[in-house]
């Protein structure tokens, strides 16, 4: 990278911001420009964001049988590319509180999946698509008992209608090797447990 690109305070400008929609989600038309890595300012771009509140996802794991447990429910964003679009997923909620992340993780588990977790290993934050929606993702694996898990959960205001399911973690992992759990959250968090079990679990038994 050339030493004269210094991001700061003054290597994006933005020029005009429209609001384009404001509903549960809101969309933004953004006229800027930014530094480049020549050190110039580039040209005006014009740019939608997608703006979300961030999201937090956990895998409940059960370190004594070595379990996930996994929830089921349909996404209409892969209605017409999936040939199902119920999903297998992280159990998941939107910060849309004055609350911590753990908080989040804690109160999802119990709505999405009737389930108390214990302790929380955070893995990481991310943003799941950038060039359009400043989402961030805070991810984690959450200690729990797997025993007698299972049903139909959800909050009926918000019409959700969630199945869970237990599985072995070895099946949850191949299941992401033939595509059938094809969502972000989830393979990076099933992955991310694969190559550290070894040490929740010693952590956690």
């Amino acid at each position: 990278m050339p030493d004269t690109f210094k991001p700061g305070p003054d290597a994006v400008e933005i020029v005009e911001r429209e609001a384009c929609f404001r509903g549960f989600y809101s969309l933004d038309r953004l006229h800027l420009r930014h530094r480049q890595f020549s050190g110039e300012m580039g040209p005006v771009l014009n740019r939608e964001v997608f703006l979300r509140h961030d999201a937090v996802c956990v895998l409940p794991y059960d370190p004594q049988r070595d379990r996930v447990v996994l929830i089921e429910q349909f996404r209409v964003g892969a209605m017409h590319k999936s040939d199902n679009p119920w999903l297998l997923e992280l159990v998941a909620g939107l910060i849309d509180k004055d609350e911590e992340p753990e908080a989040v993780a804690h109160r999802e588990a119990m709505e999405e999946a009737g389930l108390k977790l214990g302790a929380l290993w955070p893995i990481t934050q991310y943003y799941p698509s950038p060039g359009g929606s400043n989402e961030r993702v805070h991810l984690f694996v959450g200690r729990c008992d797997s025993e007698g898990v299972g049903g139909v959960f959800g909050l009926a205001e918000e019409g959700e209608d969630i199945q869970v399911h237990v599985w072995p973690f070895e099946d949850a992992l191949d299941a992401v090797k033939d595509g059938r759990i094809d969502n972000a959250a989830s393979i990076i968090a099933l992955q991310w447990l694969a190559l550290n079990r070894a040490e929740v679990r010693g952590l956690w038994q």
